[in-house]
């Protein structure tokens, strides 16, 4: 079986932000995590990351912040959505 593509989601906000969005399916989970998926959503502003959740082969699920890199606790998609959208709302307010 072969990953699929679930979503592919890239837009640009009124702040010339880019959002990006891509997620799969995977057969097997990626070493160290343990659910089947493989994603990256990433905010950048002026081509630089300010938020960014991902779960590279290695490191698990974790997410960035500015220059920092913290572990993120993956649930399901749905809260991954929300939590990575949720902190690009929170840096707009600042």
């Amino acid at each position: 079986m072969k990953a699929t593509l679930l979503t592919r989601f890239r837009s640009v906000d009124e702040h010339g932000g880019v959002i990006e969005m891509v997620i799969w399916h995977v057969p097997e989970p990626v070493p160290p995590t343990t659910h089947g998926f493989k994603y990256r959503l990433v905010y950048l502003r002026n081509g630089r990351r300010i938020v960014g959740f991902d779960n590279e082969r290695g490191k698990g699920d974790h997410m960035h912040l500015g220059s920092q890199e913290l572990p993120y606790s993956f649930s399901d998609l749905d809260t991954l959505i929300e939590d990575f959208i949720a902190e690009i709302e929170y840096l707009k307010e600042m």
